[in-house]
């Protein structure tokens, strides 16, 4: 359905005509009527403002002379500004005869939509007050609309930062903290904990194709699916675990969808950090001693193969290890001149940070990332960072 469609009105067009002649309210209104309006009729200013004030009409019919002074158009003139600063938006269209077409000029001037010459082609005065009460019903629908739209982005907005880390695992043996800054109301970003027993912890950070509400939705149902299916694993079960991921995210999105993830499973007790990164922004690893590695990608991207297996990989880690995963708004944020922040630009936050706790680390990737770009955020900004203690 397209939207011009969508926006025809689903009611008749409410008409206030205003006329103190009883000749020419009749005769609107047969005219009207037979083009589908609902009429109603007012004789004078006070009887036009007393009707704006208690019912709602789409366009305004008004003669600008009346019984007061029948030639200047100076009453019309004022009913049109009253009418103006009580019902704002409301279409006016105005009639006047010939003889006085200066003053249809003056009304227009002073905000009238349109006007009407005395006597009246009947085609011509039906086409200029449909024209506008359509208008004028079409701009509500789309004011509705986006009210709408406001809501649901609210709500959406809320729903996911509610899904963001709340009560966080207990960990000896690792410092760690996670932030998203979204671009806009929401995003397609998530950075999760996951309690898996003592000593051991999930990070995950993943980022879902597209933006918006849509993206957003897909986003939670991601998580949801890594919570049920990761809420208990061990390293060297996260391959299988993976899998079972991938195949609810492939049959519950478009084809065209996909997500990058990067997961991890910290054991405290032996200082292993089981990890598979897939198709996501490599991960620096910042050792005690100064020396950095990065967690390429260990396969390919979630939900676009029904049959897919992920290479799960591991690694040692000591006290004072710094580990930075970041979304690619962050690597990918440009300057004006196309240069990017990549991951020169955090490599070099890290070494500002290398002794600094966890929570210190996501503030200072964002400030970082928006400095280099000199503007708001282009794309969501998510960071995850873990240190070993």
């Amino acid at each position: 359905m397209s939207a011009a469609f969508a926006l025809e009105p689903v009611r008749p067009f409410r008409v206030l005509v205003a006329d103190d002649q009883l000749d020419v309210q009749i005769a609107l209104r047969l005219l009207l009527k037979s083009h589908g309006c609902e009429l109603a009729t007012a004789s004078d200013p006070a009887e036009i403002l007393a009707r704006l004030r208690h019912e709602e009409f789409d366009v305004v019919l008004m003669d600008l002379n009346y019984t007061r002074d029948t030639t200047s158009g100076r009453e019309g003139l004022e009913t049109l500004a009253r009418v103006r600063e009580l019902v704002p938006g409301l279409p006016v269209v105005v009639m006047t005869a010939w003889g006085t077409l200066e003053i249809a000029v003056e009304a227009m001037r002073r905000g009238a939509d349109d006007f009407v010459l005395k006597p009246w082609d009947n085609a011509l005065l039906v086409d200029r007050v449909t024209q506008h009460a359509r208008r004028r019903l079409q701009s509500e629908a789309e004011a509705r609309r986006r009210e709408a739209d406001r809501r649901d982005l609210e709500l959406a907005r809320r729903v996911q930062a509610s899904l963001f880390p709340g009560a966080r695992p207990v960990s000896a043996s690792l410092d760690y903290a996670g932030e998203c800054l979204e671009a806009g109301a929401v995003g397609g970003d998530f950075y999760d904990f996951l309690d898996l027993g003592p000593e051991r912890m999930g990070l995950v950070l993943a980022d879902v194709a597209g933006k918006g509400v849509s993206a957003a939705l897909l986003m939670a149902s991601l998580q949801a699916f890594v919570r049920s299916r990761c809420s208990s694993v061990a390293g060297p079960d996260l391959g299988l675990r993976l899998q079972e991921v991938n195949r609810l995210f492939f049959t519950s999105t478009p084809a065209e969808r996909y997500a990058t993830l990067f997961i991890a499973v910290w054991d405290g007790s032996t200082r292993a950090l089981w990890y598979a990164n897939c198709g996501h922004t490599p991960p620096l690893l910042r050792r005690r001693s100064g020396h950095y590695e990065t967690l390429s990608p260990t396969s390919t991207v979630l939900g676009l193969f029904e049959e897919w297996e992920p290479d799960v990989r591991h690694v040692a880690l000591e006290p004072g290890d710094l580990l930075v995963a970041v979304s690619d708004g962050v690597t990918e944020a440009a300057r004006p001149d196309g240069e990017e922040f990549g991951l020169a630009g955090l490599r070099a936050v890290m070494e500002g940070l290398a002794t600094m706790p966890a929570t210190a680390v996501p503030s200072a990737v964002v400030a970082a990332t928006l400095g280099h770009v000199g503007s708001a955020a282009q794309d969501d900004l998510t960071t995850l960072v873990a240190r070993v203690r």
